[in-house]
Formats: structure tokens, sequence, C-alpha cells
């Protein structure tokens, strides 16, 4: 199976979250964690494909909508597709996202920019536009599980106590090249190798081996992001029933101007069955995995 090269995490207690930062890591807690094993770097397309070339598995985002689950809504909008981003031509408001991600129809984990694009160049890149439950899938499939959000953090932080990045305490220094997220003027005017996903591995590993723990993309979480499923549903947007689980670690997406999230204590909420183009996944596997 490819990318199943696992990298041995020790049992330890580590102070987790942070209150430096965003509200919604605090507050800084130790958390203990027995042993796992996890993949040294995101699942990839390659890996993606061999799985779907297994089973015959189709994604959240490649499935036909139900037209009774959406009453009303016109029959264009009702075509299977994924949130895709788009740099903008300009600097826009950075108070509206919507200016720079665009629901495509016929986008999905095989054509990850829309219909018309395709992983043949991407192999190596990790998988995107993946619901939570298609991770999850691959996951069960490969004998392995998703992790949760405190073995996720721990693996992120390779060992250093409390720092603020996977690799210490500094952010990057002008010339490094640390972790894929967003350099340059977000988000339409990236500097030349950012602004998109990269191969998996293609920047320096942490202390514990581990690759993109920064950056690239997001990755889904086994928890809940209010604690529960009752308490992860969106306050903000009641009427989406959907709740919403824990995906961490950043994105090529995060700039230090909007979202400072390529660190380890970072989290944000993700609708279990909205797969996007900044957001992938890597497995664990315990000793109760099979």
């Amino acid at each position: 199976m490819t990318d199943a090269n696992l990298v041995w995490i020790p049992g330890q207690t580590a102070v987790l979250g942070s209150d430096r930062h965003y509200p919604e890591e605090a507050p800084s807690r130790p958390v203990t964690v027995d042993g796992f094993s996890i993949q040294d770097r995101q699942v990839t397309n390659a890996a993606f494909t061999e799985f779907v070339s297994a089973t015959g598995y189709l994604t959240v985002a490649e499935r036909p909508l139900n037209p009774a689950d959406y009453p009303g809504a016109p029959a264009v909008n009702l075509q299977p597709g994924s949130m895709v981003f788009r740099r903008t031509s300009e600097p826009v408001d950075l108070r509206h996202l919507s200016q720079w991600w665009t629901w495509t129809p016929g986008a999905s984990w095989r054509h990850p920019l829309g219909p018309n694009s395709s992983i043949d160049k991407r192999a190596a890149h990790p998988v995107v536009h993946v619901a939570y439950e298609d991770a999850e899938a691959y996951a069960a499939w490969a004998g392995l599980a998703l992790p949760t959000e405190a073995e996720w953090e721990i693996a992120a932080r390779g060992g250093l106590d409390q720092a603020d990045y996977t690799w210490g305490e500094h952010p990057e220094f002008p010339g490094q090249r640390l972790a894929n997220y967003w350099h340059g003027e977000f988000p339409w005017r990236p500097e030349p190798g950012y602004g998109r996903t990269t191969e998996a591995g293609a920047f320096p590993p942490n202390d514990y081996g581990l690759f993109d723990m920064a950056g690239n993309v997001w990755e889904w979480t086994t928890d809940w992001y209010g604690g529960t499923e009752a308490a992860s549903y969106d306050p903000a947007q009641p009427q989406f029933t959907v709740p919403r689980k824990v995906v961490k670690g950043g994105s090529f997406l995060c700039a230090d101007s909007y979202c400072k999230r390529y660190r380890p204590a970072a989290r944000r909420p993700q609708m279990i069955d909205t797969g996007m183009s900044h957001i992938g996944f890597r497995c664990v596997k315990r000793s109760d995995s099979t």
C-alpha cells in the first residue's frame, strides 16, 4: 500500500493548546496519550487512487445530490462538486472569504481545480476534496484510523515543549522554507512556489520525522469541534444542520495577515460533509487498530 510509512510516537503527557493566539486554542492544558504510530506524510493522490481502484469508492463530492434534500434550490446547483480556492485579481476585503472560495460543480479529488483539471501531475501531492467519511473509509481500508486531535497535536509538536511552531519558537527567517503556507499578498499574489499544494514531504520534517505538520493541507481528526456532536453545529449558520470535526495543521492558504494557523495548537471547525481544496488527512495505527 502506498504512503504506509509509519513513525512511532511514544506515549507522553504534553501541554497542548495555547493561551497566546486564537481563543479557540485556549486553555493550554496537559494531555496524556498512549504511544501510537502515524504516517510520516499526508495521504497522496497516488495512495487514494490505489484505494479507489481496489474498492470502487465514490467520494462525497462525486455523488449525485438528492433534490429532496435541497428544497427550492436551482437545478444548476444540484450537481456534485466541491469548494475550490480561486486567487483574486487584486487585493480584497479579507472579511469576505466568498471572494476566493467558489462552489465548483465537477470539482473532486480527481479534478481538484474543477472538471477540466486533473491529478496527472499531482500524484505525490496530498489528496484534497475529501469529506470526513471519505478519509475514514480510506483509513479503514488501509487497516489504520484517523488521529484524535491530541494525537495529531502531540505528533506535530515533535517533542518540543509548548513551542509555537513545529520547528521551534520563532517564525521563519527571511530565506527559510520551513512550511507551505501563504507567502506573499493574500489572496491574490503569492510568492513563486507558494499559493498551491506541493508534493507531500517537500519541506523539512519536524523532530519526529513527520512532514507537513504545518501547512500544505489541513488534516481531519476524529474530535468534534464542540466536544460533542450536539455542540458542534455552527450557531452562526443554523440553516446547515451538519456537525463539525476539528481539522489541524493549517494549509497553503494560511497567511500571516489573515490566518496564522499553521501551528500545532491551531484548530478550526469543518463540516463533516464538505471537502475543500485545502483539506486532506493522514492516518495513525494504535494497538487497537486492526
